[in-house]
Order: structure tokens, then C-alpha cells, then sequence
């Protein structure tokens, strides 16, 4: 085949399969096909645990998944293939090499991974077919919010590790705690500080199931204690998410007003021929369309009020020497 036509065809599956900045009719059918497979999977997987569902049906749901096996491993194969259109002035190896390494082909290839082991490996590996929940993280593809929760909970990596860090030193320090106080009077349940780690991470996560508890006096101070504390960390983790999310969504509608800004001064926005670039850069920035259109609005607005402004100034004021006319 020509080289033209290679390159066209490798343009046309890149931007129908992965360019966000591109949307057509096929774009979204293969968007939507391929949302419908990933949950169609994991119904699948689930209802494959029940044996009356399973075992009637078993050739019905060996079928579905060497068909979905094939369509993942196609997609991930136009994806690597096409993926060197991003930056045709880039080396196409460098490009593909760094797209393997990416979060979204690591989910891609571990949910189809599985599958071919069992074809290859000579030993019973159905232990791995939970690993086809990944499949389900492949929707983080297709869904903004789903996209800003991640680069949130990267932002604020940091963070999560500081109170991960914490909880491990609590639970070490409770553990070791309850077990002086409760070794001798449970020497069952309080054995050692490992098997004393399970009462401590139900009462520091506040789940408190009640199979061990203590029931001396020291141990009943100390558990009240560890209680407490473990309300005040249960909340830490959703405390610094919800800021996150706050602060990523405050920025994204900065950006989106800043984007908009820059087209007013350039003379390229308007509300009715300009749909489709501000549908674009909306779904760039994964905000709703109430969000998009209030901000289009006030920028609107801010650039009217702008205009009158200056035709005030104009019309008062001498345009050669600038003084006040009377």
C-alpha cells in the first residue's frame, strides 16, 4: 500500500479511536461500542460466579469473552499503531515506546493479559479471571469525571501518603498497645501484636465489628482512645480529596475562562457558529455544558460592558489630545 494512503488510513483510526480533540458520528459509535463491551465484561464475569447461570450457558460465555478478547486486542493494536499521529515530527518509536509506558495501555494490556496466559500457560489459572475487573478502569477513558478523580488523586499523591503513613504508625502503636494490656487477660484473641493488628485497624477505620474486644479497664481507656483518634483520621483522606476536587474544577473554569478570553480577542467567538470549538474545549477540560455556557455568558458580558466603556471614553474625551470635550 502507498505510503499516502497508510498515512491516511493510520490518521483516520487516531482520530476516530483516541483524539479527544476530535468528535464525528464514528468517533462517538466506537466510543459507545466500546463503553457497552466493558460493562457488558464485568456483568458477565459476575454472573459467570453463579453456577445455575454459568454452567447451562458455559459455551455462550466461553464465546463472549474470546470475542472481547479479540476487540481489546485489536483496540490496543490500532491505538499502538496509530498513536504516532499525535506528533507526526516525532521518531514513531518513541512515540509508541511512550504510550506503552502510559497509565491508560497499562490498563489496556492487564485486562487482556490474563486471557492469553490461560491460552499459553499449562496450568489452571481461572484465579486470574478477577483480574478482568480491570477492565472496568478502562472507563476513565471515556468519562471526564472520571479523569479529573484520577489527576486529582495524583496531584495530591503526596498528601495521601503522609496520612497512609500516619495510620501505619497508629496501627503499629495500638496494636502493640492492646496486646500489653490484653495479653494476659485474652491470651486468644490478643496472641501477638500481628493477630493484634486486626482489632486495630477495625477500631482506628471505625468499623468496630465487636468479635474482639477488650474488657479490661486499660484496654477498654486505650480502645476509647484509639476510637477517637481514628474518627479524626477516617476524615482526613475525604477532607483532602474533596479540596482536590475543589481545586482542580476552581482551575479547570479558569482555564475555560482564560480559553474564551483569548478567542474574544481574537474575534472568534461567537455563541451560534462557534458551538462546536467551545463543545471541544469544554469536554478538554471536563466541565459540564451548564458550566461552559455561564462562563461564555459572563465573558460575554464583561467583554459589552468593555465596549461601552470605550466608546464612552471615545466619545467624551478628544481622540488627538485627550482632554475632556465639553
Amino acid at each position: 500500500m502507498p505510503s499516502h494512503l497508510i498515512h491516511r488510513l493510520r490518521l483516520f483510526v487516531y482520530n476516530n479511536l483516541q483524539n479527544k480533540h476530535h468528535y464525528s458520528r464514528l468517533s462517538r459509535y466506537v466510543d459507545y461500542f466500546l463503553i457497552l463491551l466493558i460493562l457488558t465484561n464485568v456483568t458477565a464475569m459476575i454472573a459467570e460466579s453463579v453456577d445455575v447461570w454459568y454452567y447451562p450457558n458455559q459455551q455462550l460465555f466461553i464465546w463472549f469473552e474470546n470475542f472481547s478478547i479479540v476487540v481489546f486486542t485489536i483496540e490496543y493494536l490500532l491505538r499502538l499503531w496509530s498513536i504516532v499521529e499525535q506528533d507526526p515530527e516525532r521518531n514513531n518509536w518513541e512515540q509508541r515506546w511512550q504510550w506503552i509506558k502510559s497509565p491508560g495501555a497499562l490498563i489496556d494490556l492487564i485486562a487482556i493479559g490474563p486471557a492469553y496466559l490461560n491460552f499459553y500457560v499449562n496450568i489452571d489459572l481461572r484465579f486470574l479471571r478477577i483480574l478482568r475487573l480491570i477492565r472496568l478502569l478502562k472507563l476513565t477513558r471515556y468519562f471526564a469525571s472520571m479523569r479529573i478523580l484520577l489527576v486529582v488523586l495524583n496531584k495530591e499523591r503526596g498528601s495521601f501518603q503522609a496520612v497512609l503513613f500516619i495510620l501505619v504508625i497508629l496501627i503499629v502503636t495500638a496494636s502493640s498497645g492492646i496486646y500489653l494490656v490484653e495479653n494476659q487477660a485474652q491470651p486468644d484473641e490478643f496472641e501477638s501484636i500481628p493477630k493484634s493488628m486486626w482489632w486495630a485497624v477495625v477500631t482506628l477505620t471505625t468499623v468496630g465489628y465487636g468479635d474482639v474486644i477488650p474488657i479490661t479497664m486499660a484496654g477498654k481507656i486505650l480502645g476509647a482512645i484509639i476510637t477517637i483518634l481514628g474518627v479524626g483520621l477516617a476524615a482526613l483522606p475525604a477532607g483532602i480529596l474533596a479540596t482536590g476536587l475543589a481545586n482542580e474544577l476552581s482551575q479547570r473554569r479558569e482555564e475555560l475562562e482564560q480559553r474564551f478570553r483569548e478567542l474574544l480577542l481574537e474575534g472568534d467567538l461567537d455563541l451560534v457558529r462557534n458551538q462546536m470549538k467551545i463543545e471541544n474545549i469544554r469536554k478538554e477540560l471536563g466541565l459540564d455544558k451548564e458550566q461552559a455556557q455561564d462562563i461564555v455568558l459572563q465573558v460575554l458580558r464583561e467583554q459589552s460592558i468593555e465596549q461601552r466603556e470605550q466608546a464612552f471614553i471615545k466619545k467624551n474625551f478628544c481622540p488627538h489630545c485627550g482632554e475632556r470635550l465639553d
